[in-house]
């Protein structure tokens, strides 16, 4: 018992840690799947924002590109020439990637304007970051549709959490300190 006792002391600090972040994610996810659910069918008002954001941008570089909402399911698809090439579900909208970056900050702690400010700055790269990812998985459908669920997986993904990773980086080593 002595020894878990000096475990414990010895990480508490590590262990609060953990359990904030953990119990945050958790609370986050939970009132976001309630978010969501509200929704359904439909898919819910940033799924649809992120995907209009998105088709927007792809509009620079491809011709009748339009987004239209799938009635039945929770997706908006971006369509060219009036046919769907990728549908953007709620798990895409980049929801998930801002609850766990918050989750950190939080459980990082302490509060302050400090923390707000670069919270929001995070979450506007992240949401940016997003965007391009919708946007260059529409441009593989197109055009290396073979490697749409390898990029949509595992590619991608890992460069979204990349960022996440770099922007925690930043906080603790550089701006916490401060």
């Amino acid at each position: 018992m002595n020894h878990l006792y000096s475990f414990v002391s010895q990480f508490k600090p590590a262990i609060f840690f953990l359990l904030k972040f953990i119990g945050l994610y958790v609370v986050g996810n939970l009132v976001y799947g309630w978010y969501v659910f509200t929704w359904q069918p439909r898919p819910d008002p940033v799924t649809r924002l992120v995907t209009v954001q998105s088709a927007y941008a792809l509009q620079l570089f491809y011709e009748e590109i339009k987004t239209r909402d799938n009635p039945a399911r929770p997706t908006t698809s971006i369509l060219q020439e009036g046919k769907p090439v990728v549908s953007v579900y709620e798990g895409c909208n980049g929801i998930n990637v801002a609850i766990v970056f918050i989750s950190f900050l939080l459980a990082y702690g302490p509060l302050s304007g400090r923390l707000l400010w670069f919270a929001l700055l995070g979450l506007l790269i992240i949401h940016f970051i997003n965007l391009m990812r919708i946007a260059l998985l529409f441009a593989v459908s197109v055009h290396l549709p073979d490697a749409l669920y390898f990029t949509h997986k595992y590619l991608f993904t890992a460069f979204i959490f990349l960022f996440v990773f770099i922007l925690w980086g930043w906080w603790v080593f550089r701006l916490a300190k401060k």
